[in-house]
């Protein structure tokens, strides 16, 4: 979020340069943008990871850059790792820390020791200690290098210091080196350097003392790493010992640092912490979420229960689009809830307004299926506006001194018309899946307001324009266009534009009427045509388009593309001439046609179903540049060249893009022609012989996400487990419906029930499955528990997060007894 009243710098100007770093432990894995000038920067920056290490604490350190020296640290925020759920999804002060080497502290040691006694000539009994430090994991690189070695000290009546060899470049040193001690003399040693115990008891008030430091070549010295102190007492039950121990911050001996103010930080952390199962433990809760899409009504299906019962949708929506999504199932799963809350609706003009189950899984998927969209749409102007800093206010009262208003309006309308244009013109690059959730969306939203003829386009604007192109404007950085959150200038320029941009989307009919700010309503008469309303229509004529088969019954041919190209001859007539001829085409999301001239009556018609490959061909196959070949069943060949190399690129995308979910494509073809009895790539001599080179995947339409099917389950289970009161009210209130169907109860009168009794056999499912897997991770737990040594590699001594989990799990345990 941001700091506040942070020390003041000592130059005459008092204000600093700042910025945020968010560490694992001392690894720095994210960076805001620097805020000038400031005692309290505000940066707002989101930052999402998955953590893919252990960690013990996550920090958050603020820097002031320095122009002549490296950038220095004024204070931090540590948060332990078991403190985070305290802290989880709400805005905290915290107040920063004094940063010290003393204090920084990260990694574990594997050390040995073994207390023996040794029995001299003369009879006597002595003690001798030998420590065996055998390894360090996970130790900090400090200004780029880690070159670690050990001390090993004896803190007694004398203390004797001896040291490991230094091991270069590794930040996880294997030494395995022993050091042996003296701890107890016969008496009749009496050098005086050396101390003289005869009792036994005094080993109990040593210790033995491992320090970690990392070898500087600089002439500062060595830097601490770290530091373990270990009584000897505990030696005293069993002769030997081995264990790995977190390192510790030096001890500065309690030494009462008054605590300067150094300012607060403001952050808001989420955590969530899965512990996943394999596959077969998820299969019952799993199939009943994947059948959600074809339960009637959809209110009773699992999905939408989940839906109801979390506190917040987003909650419900991510890891249901990424499990759909996974398992090939969000389109119908999609249209079957939007076409429940179409339903619903009873204003076309409100249609997937709300923050409803559909409107926040829409915007997952898209946000996951359009992120390259995006980024080949919006970046290369967004990252232009950034860069370049162009005045855009065209609010009277906020002109800076020396602006001129008309100018700063051109600027802002060119930038306006650039973004509407590459929008408008990217239908064919907006992935299938998203275009196959518009096309269920127009579809159900025409099917109910039969009398609205618009609203098949606003069903479909709501989301690419208000929910999508809108907010990735306007914040750039939440959708990876840009690494931070742009500077306010840049960010006021982007909210005109976004506005604009949102208007023009929305085609609403009284268009400066939307605007409260009379200077915004003036600028958008520039806008006020209706190319541009066309523009809009046709785009999303083309963004909800299907390549299914029975949609010829359902909407009405939409042109897509048209124009003249020159088309080799299909040799249909036996004795024809295979020439060149020049054709109007044209395409529609039913049929890819040619004829003479415009207007004609088609000369070859093709299905798009029919449409099994569309690529490139070689020039050497007619020594022709800029043709595609359009392959269709039994192999016939339909050679096609354009006019230029962009007009080539357009037709095959758009072809590409229309045929892509047809059921036959092809997954490999020929580069060149079949002339003169044999294929030229590959010299093969039958016409029928398949293709000899992988077909290109088209444009990056389908997606293929990283997603973990298992991993998104245990969230679904967790969110059910979390809310299970909700779940018991949900079905008390199924129960109350169905026997008492009278007024509604006011507690129950929070869930969409449609169909009690459907509603209650899932919820008794939900509540079974989650029950079964709460039972398997109560299991898990209690055979971990007796399983897991405290002192081993994955749980080290010292481990805070691990000492909580046993007194936890030894107080269950008493509890069952």
């Amino acid at each position: 979020g941001e700091a506040k009243n942070l020390p003041t710098y000592p130059g005459p100007n008092k204000m600093r340069d700042c910025y945020c770093t968010v560490n694992l432990d001392q690894e720095e894995v994210f960076r805001t943008k620097i805020v000038e000038k400031s005692l309290c920067p505000f940066y707002g920056e989101d930052f999402y990871c998955e953590i893919p290490r252990t960690f013990r604490h996550l920090s958050f350190y603020i820097f002031d850059r320095d122009v002549f020296r490296r950038d220095s640290i004024i204070g931090k925020v540590a948060i332990q790792k078991e403190d985070l759920q305290k802290y989880h999804n709400r805005d905290t002060w915290f107040q920063l820390q004094h940063v010290d080497a003393d204090s920084e502290v990260q990694g574990k040691v594997h050390l040995e020791l073994r207390l023996s006694e040794v029995i001299t000539d003369t009879g006597v009994v002595c003690h001798k200690l030998a420590t065996r430090v055998l390894e360090c994991q996970g130790l900090p690189i400090v200004n780029g290098q880690c070159d670690p070695y050990a001390t090993v000290t004896l803190a007694g009546p004398s203390r004797q210091v001896l040291h490991t060899k230094v091991k270069k470049k590794t930040n996880n040193p294997h030494f395995d080196e022993v050091f042996y001690f003296e701890v107890t003399r016969p008496s009749s040693y009496n050098k005086k350097s050396h101390f003289d115990i005869e009792d036994v008891d005094e080993v109990d008030k040593m210790e033995i003392r491992v320090d970690l430091w990392n070898a500087s070549n600089l002439k500062f010295g060595d830097e601490f790493l770290g530091e373990l102190r270990l009584p000897l007492k505990f030696l005293r039950q069993s002769s030997s010992y081995e264990a790995w121990y977190f390192l510790q911050p030096r001890d500065n001996g309690n030494k009462s640092l008054k605590p300067d103010d150094l300012g607060s930080l403001r952050l808001n952390v989420v955590y969530t912490e899965d512990h996943v199962f394999s596959s077969d433990y998820y299969s019952p809760l799993r199939d009943l979420l994947l059948k959600s899409a074809d339960v009637e009504p959809v209110s009773a299906s699992a999905a939408h229960i989940l839906g109801e019962v979390c506190r917040e949708k987003q909650e419900a929506a991510i890891p249901l689009v990424r499990l759909f999504l996974h398992y090939g199932r969000i389109v119908p799963f999609i249209s079957a809830i939007a076409n429940a809350e179409v339903k619903r609706t009873q204003d076309p003009n409100t249609i997937f307004r709300g923050n409803s189950l559909t409107s926040k899984c829409i915007d997952e998927t898209m946000k996951l299926a359009g992120m390259h969209y995006l980024q080949v749409t919006l970046k290369p102007i967004i990252d232009e506006i950034c860069q370049v800093h162009k005045p855009c206010e065209i609010d009277p009262v906020k002109l800076k001194d020396g602006e001129n208003l008309e100018n700063n309006r051109e600027n802002l309308r060119q930038y306006v018309d650039r973004i509407f244009t590459v929008i408008t013109k990217s239908g064919v690059s907006c992935p299938t899946v998203m275009c196959d959730i518009f096309f269920s969306l127009r579809e159900s939203a025409a099917k109910r307001f039969q009398g609205d003829l618009d609203v098949r386009y606003t069903a479909v604007s709501s989301f690419i324009f208000l929910r999508f192109f809108a907010p990735a404007i306007l914040s750039p950085n939440l959708f990876q266009l840009t690494p931070h959150h742009p500077d306010p200038q840049t960010s006021r320029t982007l909210t005109l534009i976004s506005k604009t941009i949102q208007t023009l989307g929305s085609l609403s009919k009284s268009k400066s009427a939307n605007f409260k700010e009379s200077y915004m309503a003036t600028f958008y008469d520039y806008f006020n045509e209706q190319k541009y309303a066309d523009a809009v229509k046709n785009f999303l004529d083309l963004i909800s388009s299907s390549g299914r088969r029975d949609h010829k019954s359902i909407e009405q041919p939409i042109l897509l593309k048209e124009g003249f190209m020159i088309k080799r001859a299909q040799g249909r007539k036996r004795f024809g001439m295979k020439n060149f001829k020049k054709r109007w085409f044209r395409l529609t999301n039913h049929e890819f046609t040619y004829q003479k001239s415009k207007g004609d009556h088609p000369l070859c018609s093709i299905p798009i179903e029919n449409i099994l490959a569309v690529e490139r061909l070689e020039e050497e196959s007619f020594k022709m540049k800029n043709m595609f070949q359009v392959i269709q069943p039994e192999r016939r060949v339909l050679y096609i060249q354009a006019n230029n190399c962009v007009e080539a690129k357009d037709w095959i995308d758009i072809l590409t893009k229309v045929s892509q979910c047809n059921k036959k494509r092809l997954t490999v073809y020929h580069p060149s022609a079949y002339l003169n009895g044999h294929w030229l790539c590959c010299k093969a001599t039958a016409d029928n012989t398949p293709g000899c080179t992988p077909c290109t995947g088209g444009l990056p339409a389908n997606i293929q996400l990283d997603i973990d099917g298992d991993r998104e389950t245990e969230r679904i289970y967790s969110l059910f487990n979390l809310y299970m009161p909700k779940l018991e009210k949900m079905q008390e209130a199924c129960g109350s419906k169905s026997v008492y169907d009278g007024p509604e109860e006011e507690e129950y009168s929070t869930f969409i029930i449609d169909d009690p009794k459907e509603t209650y056999k899932t919820l008794k499912l939900i509540i079974e499955g989650v029950g079964t897997l709460e039972q398997e991770h109560a299991q898990y737990k209690r055979d971990k528990f007796k399983k897991t040594k405290y002192g081993s590699q994955e749980h080290p001594i010292g481990d805070k997060s691990f000492q909580t989990y046993i007194r936890q799990q030894s107080e269950i345990s008493a509890h069952s007894i």
